[in-house]
């Protein structure tokens, strides 16, 4: 297919459909081998692949790019991009470039429309007209992210059937050649902490091993431009984790730190605390008592985890004794998640000048822990094969470091503010996220579904800083955490007890909380004390039921009625419980007593469906309208709703939303609920008649 004569190369213009796929593919997969075949052919430079031209019409002439959502660099994306620049957007000139892969299923299929079969290997030339044509097994997808300004654009993907370092670090260069060639300099680009990404490293330049860290490359190679390079942090803290829980025990500097201590701590059961003015204590009883509780929505390495070991230390737990290394380990690595994600003491503005002396205090800090790490046997762990999780933060460190001196001044304009969280796969991973909710199913979608998806996604996608475009319409519990479930404290419990039954206690039936007022026996109760107690039951239950899926420990621990005097963490709980049930907090009660009232009033419409999601609905709208206008709830929620942007999906509606939901359903569709899943297991509720349906009395609870 491809000519012999020389003369046929000369002229780009006259190039054939595989004579583009030949010139691109070697570049991409094999440099070297394009470098030394332009000594016998006449190929193009490898800036001409990627090269703007603006004859008569606003278009990019590129063999790497498509338009209408097809394989290769977005034009629309790189034109909109432009013109954002030439009308003198400061926020749009500087960015970083994002990379990650997402897995296809391998299918061809026929293209009504094109008349041509699809699912191949396509890097934006088109794919190959032959049998030999490989099936595509993944999507290789760029997005340039905003540093000054939270903005967000997707560059444009490629299908390939295989993938290498050097393949994507030649992406990566094509991706900063068109972004420069429209003014937007390129800072940073940012992969994932694995051994592609490592290779992805190398290919460009950057060295991760100490004492030789260099964390710049050159772009063009041999400029004095420099990009600086970012392993992606979540990604990083996973093979932290990995490494601690495979060696158990690591030592530094006279500190040990043992992995045992954070099992215990996820695996704590309940534990009663006796009040002051328990019997036990020789004063007045009081009904009820708190028990100590885990936050399993924690993140393993945060603050909250460091105090909570701290705190039940101080309650001489003999699981929590000499665990001052494992505190101390988990406090750095708290802090440094802070640096890079912009949270906690270091705030959540841009990286300013003024911040880089304490920030370069605290990598100097952790650099002297991890090179100094040893396993039980005294063999560094910077030295094996578990080391590229603590080599992805010391170039992470080197990196930030290079650009706060190089890009940021004390009082300087917004552009010379950088914005760490800019430096993460978070708006990457939204995206994504958002491509798998349009594919509409779980798994591997096909490259049709896929580009159908991505052709979807584009069409809405909006470069204005904050725009929702990423993240689709996918669950509302929160966006940025979601995704970290095997970061907590949960993960961890479930890898070493799995879900196991756990018997009620017998003082009070779970059963007795779903007292239904379709009931012959409800309708003929008059104890309106005995109707709030169970009330004020089912309402704990819901926030039980909640607390399973919530990866937000501040709305987690929102949901109890706690006592906040003992401890000022959400990590470690002390929540009221009367009869083996949890009390739930006087939002989520104020909640359910407000879905109660509703369905009382509207749910006996005559010749309503109440199994169609219409009737549900109109039920949650009218409950909405009831709590318009009342005391705002959760008020220990206010300082972290929004996580800085507007969304209706924020952590306070949700929680609205959800304990309604969770509450009208359990109401409309009791037999569904009579054995459900419970946060130690399941249970088998008894079957108890007449008088004994209550057996012991509860204690008051206030209602809000």
């Amino acid at each position: 297919d491809l000519p012999r004569e020389l003369h046929s190369w000369r002229q780009m213009s006259d190039y054939s459909p595989e004579m583009k796929q030949f010139a691109c593919l070697l570049h991409l997969y094999h440099i070297k081998a394009y470098d030394y075949l332009r000594k016998i052919l006449p190929l193009p430079h490898p800036y001409s692949l990627t090269k703007q031209t603006l004859p008569f019409l606003f278009f990019f002439s590129s063999w790497l790019s498509n338009n209408e959502a097809a394989a290769g660099f977005s034009s629309d994306i790189f034109l909109r991009l432009q013109e954002k620049v030439e009308r003198g957007d400061q926020a749009c000139r500087y960015c970083t470039v994002l990379v990650q892969d997402m897995s296809l299923q391998k299918q061809q299929d026929w293209d009504p429309q094109t008349k041509r079969l699809t699912g191949f290997v396509d890097l934006g030339p088109g794919i190959l007209d032959a049998d030999e044509a490989p099936l595509a097994s993944e999507a290789i997808i760029l997005m340039a992210v905003g540093i000054s300004s939270p903005w967000t654009a997707p560059l444009g993907y490629f299908l390939v059937s295989s993938t290498s370092g050097r393949f994507l670090a030649q992406l990566l260069r094509q991706a900063i050649n068109k972004l420069n060639n429209i003014g937007i300099v390129v800072l940073a680009v940012t992969s994932g902490a694995s051994a592609r990404g490592a290779e992805t490293a190398r290919a460009l330049g950057i060295r991760i091993d100490p004492p030789r860290i260099q964390c710049t490359f050159q772009h063009p190679p041999g400029s004095a431009h420099s990009i600086a390079y970012f392993f992606d942090v979540f990604h990083a803290l996973q093979l932290v984790r990995n490494a601690l829980q495979c060696f158990q025990k690591v030592e530094w500097l006279g500190d040990t730190l043992w992995w045992q201590h954070v099992v215990e701590l996820a695996s704590l059961r309940e534990q009663r605390v006796l009040e002051p003015g328990s019997p036990e204590s020789g004063r007045a009883g009081t009904e009820g008592s708190y028990h100590l509780k885990v936050n399993l929505a924690t993140l393993l390495f945060s603050e909250g985890v460091a105090e909570a070991l701290e705190h039940l230390q101080k309650l001489g737990l003999a699981s929590f004794q000499n665990c001052s290394g494992t505190v101390k380990f988990v406090r750095l690595m708290s802090s440094l998640c802070d640096v890079f994600y912009g949270r906690g003491p270091y705030g959540k503005e841009p990286l300013l000048a003024g911040n880089c002396t304490k920030i370069s205090n605290l990598f100097d800090e952790a650099k002297r822990c991890f090179v100094n790490l040893t396993d039980s046997v005294w063999r560094y762990i910077i030295n094996s094969k578990r080391k590229l999780g603590f080599l992805c933060f010391l170039l992470n460190a080197e990196s930030l470091k290079w650009l706060s001196s190089n890009y940021t001044c004390p009082e300087g304009p917004p552009s010379h503010h950088l914005c760490t969280h800019a430096f993460s796969l978070d708006p990457l991973e939204q995206f994504l996220r958002a491509l798998q909710q349009a594919c509409g199913s779980s798994g591997s979608p096909t490259c049709a579904v896929f580009q159908a998806a991505y052709h979807k996604l584009l069409a809405s996608c909006s470069l204005a800083a904050g725009s929702p475009h990423s993240r689709g319409t996918e669950s509302p519990w929160d966006t940025s955490l979601s995704w970290r479930r095997a970061l907590t404290l949960g993960s961890i419990r479930a890898q070493y007890q799995p879900a196991r039954g756990r018997t009620l206690v017998p003082e009070y039936p779970f059963s007795a909380g779903l007292l239904l007022p379709s009931s012959a026996l409800s309708n003929a109760l008059s104890d309106l004390s005995l109707y709030t107690r169970s009330l004020t039951c089912t309402a704990g239950w819901v926030a039980e039921q909640l607390a399973l899926d919530l990866q937000c420990e501040a709305c987690l621990a929102s949901l109890f009625e706690a006592d906040e005097s003992r401890l000022r963490c959400r990590s470690v709980l002390y929540i009221k419980k009367l009869g083996g049930v949890s009390l739930p907090s006087a939002s989520v009660h104020h909640i359910t007593r407000i879905s109660e009232r509703v369905l009382n009033r509207f749910g006996k419409v005559a010749g309503a469906n109440k199994n169609s999601k219409l009737w549900h609905w109109s039920l949650e709208q009218k409950v909405f309208q009831e709590l318009l206008g009342q005391s705002p709830l959760f008020p220990t929620l206010r300082n972290h709703l929004f996580e800085g942007e507007l969304s209706i999906n924020n952590h306070y509606t949700v929680l609205v939303k959800e304990v309604t939901r969770c509450y009208l359903n359990i109401r409309t569709n009791p037999a569904q609920h009579l054995n459900l899943k419970y946060p130690c297991g399941r249970h088998r509720l008894k079957r108890l008649k007449g008088k004994h349906l209550f057996q012991s009395p509860l204690g008051s609870c206030q209602s809000s």
